[in-house]
């Protein structure tokens, strides 16, 4: 249940919306006073009363329930309590019903969402730089499918331009096919980065030619094309494999290639294409922004009109609802073009096009250049991180179980949570030693908060112990982290309305919070009584629930023990 929506629902102001006063609802930091507070000082003004007045009429009118139990006006505050017993009888056992699909609904249902994300270029590496994009969009993936919408992940390959001609040129001079085959996308990157290095215009004449003949479709030119695609895309499989990373489509520029021409076409039906020093062009300077260059002037496309044609693609093929395009903030303006210029072409499913913009992730000792050579692996990160994971883990249990597969499910979650963790928008800084905190706001810290559930559970089934739900009124620890669990399905769905798995993130360090509290200062196998011993491993069994699907939400094992 969402209290701010129930309180709202039942509270009625002249001028205010229903919307306006659930988002006003807090919850206080002295929860002694209440679990929600409406604070009435914005509504002086449209009422023309003191906050004080308003929060002392509204009470008087507010009528309590089996819901909110009390409700009482303070300082200008309308304070809530909520029910103990009530709501702990309606969550508690509906997480244990529902486990894995707890937080979960239907409110997708018959909806499409398609989410392009990650993005690779094909014959270059992987590196830090498309973590966010590939974990961020990897995460909204499997929340869209969680609420009941057909989430379509796209893999919008870089597989078209210049670069391969380069490539060609470079092999032909300096490769070796055996040595490559077995360098795979590193001996690729060291012929680029090379070419780059040495390249003369008659090289670089060399790389057009190339280039236009893999788009002629000559054999040769083709064929080592293709060869440099299944070497790249080997190599990303493993990673997205380590980063739990799926797709339903890898279709890339190259694929649009032959669709050009239609959606030229549908640009000159409309009357919106002019033509700008020989380039054929949308004009977007009534709306502010630069020309859209459909084709430049010898004729060749660019990639704004790839993905026009590949937006109207996906329309076609998917029928989407919502169109994602989870790709960096420095794509602002190209994104802001390309959907008014759909917009411009009278199609009204121009506004369900998304640009999920996020901020860049680098190290602690700054970017990457690929065409220097100077670049972080993603790959190299993701490994290192585990390294020192199973370092940590080393120390700190040196018996435990299955020791590399926890490392791995502890390194890459820091690696995931780290990128994951902030507001999308953010630039984030990669910090190893911050990721790997046990006690920070990490990944970590909850996972091993999942072990300390578990090993409770586990030592209450060796005693024969049963999690059951009876009749007690939880204390104060024990509701903090009841209302907490019952949050979870809103943070679901506002995580997805506002594309922010950072809602997940924080969500779970904060009920991993709440549980730490509940586990230090409420006695669970030593409980007073056996009612309230089942209780509390009924509760222990829940958290364990809920902020397991949270961490699976995010792309992040969980695992027994740590």
């Amino acid at each position: 249940m969402d209290h701010k929506t129930y309180i709202a629902e039942r509270i009625d102001i002249e001028g205010v919306t229903k919307d306006e006063i659930a988002d006003s609802v807090a919850v206080p930091p002295d929860t002694t006073l209440g679990d929600y507070a409406l604070p009435c000082f914005k509504f002086a003004k449209v009422l023309h009363k003191s906050p004080a007045l308003i929060a002392e009429s509204l009470a008087a009118g507010f009528k309590t329930d089996d819901v909110i139990s009390s409700v009482s006006a303070v300082n200008g505050y309308l304070n809530f309590k909520i029910n103990r017993k009530g709501l702990t009888g309606e969550i508690v056992p509906k997480i244990l019903s529902e486990k894995s699909a707890y937080g979960s609904s239907d409110m997708g249902g018959g909806k499409t969402v398609c989410i392009d994300y990650s993005s690779v270029n094909i014959a270059k590496p992987f590196h830090i730089g498309h973590l966010s994009t590939t974990v961020l969009g990897g995460a909204l993936y499997r929340i869209y499918n969680f609420l009941g919408y057909r989430a379509v992940g796209i893999n919008h390959l870089g597989d078209y331009g210049t670069q391969f001609g380069k490539l060609i040129s470079a092999y032909k001079r300096w490769g070796n096919r055996e040595e490559v085959e077995k360098g795979g996308i590193h001996a690729i990157n060291e012929l680029y980065v090379r070419f780059n290095s040495e390249a003369t215009e008659e090289m670089e004449a060399e790389a057009r030619e190339n280039f236009r003949l893999i788009e002629s479709g000559d054999r040769e030119a083709n064929e080592l094309f293709n060869w440099f695609k299944s070497l790249t895309l080997a190599y990303v499989e493993k990673i997205y494999d380590r980063l739990h990373i799926k797709f339903d489509s890898y279709l890339g520029e190259s694929f649009y290639i032959d669709k050009i021409p239609s959606a030229v076409e549908a640009l000159k039906e409309k009357g919106l294409l002019v033509e700008s020093r020989g380039a054929q062009v949308v004009d977007l300077e009534p709306y502010n922004m630069p020309p859209f260059i459909v084709l430049r002037s010898d004729g060749a496309s660019l990639y704004g009109t790839r993905d026009l044609a590949a937006a109207l693609y996906r329309k076609q093929t998917y029928d989407f609802d919502k169109c994602l395009y989870v790709v960096a903030y420095q794509q602002n303006l190209h994104f802001s073009q390309l959907f008014k210029v759909i917009e411009l072409m009278g199609e009204p499913w121009a506004k369900d096009l998304v640009h999920v913009a996020y901020g860049m992730v680098s190290l602690e000792d700054g970017a990457m250049s690929t065409r220097k050579g100077k670049v972080v692996w993603l790959e190299d990160v993701i490994s290192r991180c585990v390294e020192k994971a199973k370092n940590i883990l080393t120390e700190k249990n040196p018996d435990l179980e299955n020791k590399d597969e926890v490392a791995e499910q502890v390194g890459v979650g820091a690696v995931v949570f780290g990128a994951l963790y902030n507001n999308k928008i953010k630039d984030i800084v990669f910090s190893y030693d911050k990721a790997l905190n046990f006690d920070g706001e990490t990944s970590v810290y909850v996972q091993y908060t999942c072990a300390r559930a578990s090993s409770v559970l586990e030592k209450a089934a060796a005693a024969g112990a049963e999690a059951a739900m009876g009749d007690v009124e939880p204390n104060a620890q024990e509701f903090e982290l009841i209302k907490a669990l019952a949050a979870f399905p809103n943070t679901v769905k506002a995580a997805a309305e506002d594309y922010e798995p950072s809602y997940i993130a924080r969500y779970a360090v904060d009920t991993a919070q709440k549980f730490n509290r509940f586990y230090i200062d409420c006695k669970i196998m030593q409980a007073e009584s056996g009612a309230l011993r089942s209780f509390r491993l009924a509760l222990t069994r829940a958290a364990l629930i809920t902020l397991t699907n949270a961490l699976t939400l995010l792309g992040i094992g969980v695992p027994e023990k740590m």
